[in-house]
């Protein structure tokens, strides 16, 4: 038998994966602190109907694992990096004052 309600044009509004965007980011925040990167410097806030996720990170392997775990739990949500590497080299001259 045919069923109706899963043929036809995808209804206007939210995706569903969407759900409660605050929630979302309020678990994202919980899962940075709490797993391997443990980065406490990074933000994410709504901003004009996305995501904004801004800070710095020690290495470019901790700006992709922050920005996989991101995609993993703000997925289906239009999400903007702003994720700096620090540099951590040393100077090659002197401060001049």
């Amino acid at each position: 038998m045919n069923d109706p309600a899963t043929h036809g044009p995808v209804p206007a509004g939210p995706a569903p994966a969407a759900g409660n965007v605050d929630y979302r980011i309020a678990h994202l925040r919980d899962r940075l602190a709490a797993e391997e990167l443990g980065e406490l410097g990074v933000r994410a806030e709504i901003r004009s109907g996305a995501v904004a996720v801004t800070g710095t990170v020690p290495s470019a392997q901790c700006r992709e694992t922050l920005l996989r775990i991101v995609h993993e739990e703000l997925a289906g949500l239009t999400v903007h990096s702003d994720i700096v590497v620090a540099d951590t080299t040393r100077p090659d001259h002197a401060e001049e004052l």
